[in-house]
């Protein structure tokens, strides 16, 4: 998602692992576009995936045409859209879900467990990424799928953070461990703002957080 809590979100994280990086007073150096999320969801909605591709491509060509060198996709949702973005430009993008895997495979696990948005969830998109480098993908049975999926666009792309929310996350998750879940993908970037670490008994992986640690590495090495 693109609203404005998880654009700052990732902007700090940014900042702080360029930092950490460079020292000093280091920061980064970035451009940002923060698309109408109004728009995106509608066409989420409306399955009209190919016009929200060609939006985000549209911003992609912005970014490369101001110096961007490097292309981050701030959502995973919306990297059903990724190839419609990588044909636009002549710079690297880089995918948040092959970021996640490697991270996944730096801590030796094999079947990890997912929450997102029911598209992420339940279309190829994602966990194809993911199982192509040997990690089976779980996700949580209907009802929960649709739980999960609500309390996303309700409550979190909204910033609301309920307790109630959580212990059914938290259930959620629990239910996914019961199954053989080693790990869980925090598959959606709001996640990161209601489920922390201490949450669960198995590690978490926030995406949000991996792939801003991966796209530091990758303009700062090349």
């Amino acid at each position: 998602m693109c609203l404005t809590i998880s654009v700052q979100f990732n902007y700090r994280l940014l900042n702080e692992q360029v930092k950490q990086r460079l020292g000093g007073l280091h920061s980064a150096e970035c451009l940002m576009y923060s698309v109408d999320f109004e728009e995106i969801e509608r066409f989420q909605s409306q399955g009209k995936w190919q016009e929200a591709g060609e939006r985000l491509a549209d911003v992609a060509r912005s970014l490369e045409k101001g110096g961007a060198q490097l292309i981050v996709l701030c959502t995973n949702t919306m990297h059903k859209v990724i190839s419609s973005i990588e044909e636009a430009v002549s710079v690297p993008v880089l995918h948040i879900a092959d970021a996640t895997a490697k991270e996944i495979q730096v801590n030796h696990l094999h079947t990890i467990g997912l929450l997102g948005t029911k598209y992420t969830m339940e279309q190829d998109f994602y966990k194809e990424r993911i199982a192509e480098r040997g990690i089976e993908v779980l996700i949580p049975e209907a009802a929960e799928r649709d739980m999960i999926n609500e309390i996303i666009f309700d409550e979190l792309c909204l910033g609301k953070i309920n307790d109630s929310s959580k212990v059914k996350y938290q259930q959620a998750i629990q239910n996914l461990i019961d199954r053989g879940a080693q790990g869980i993908i925090l598959g959606c970037t709001e996640i990161g703002l209601l489920i922390h670490d201490e949450d669960a008994e198995v590690p978490l992986f926030d995406t949000a957080k991996i792939h801003v640690k991966a796209a530091v590495k990758e303009a700062l090495d090349n």
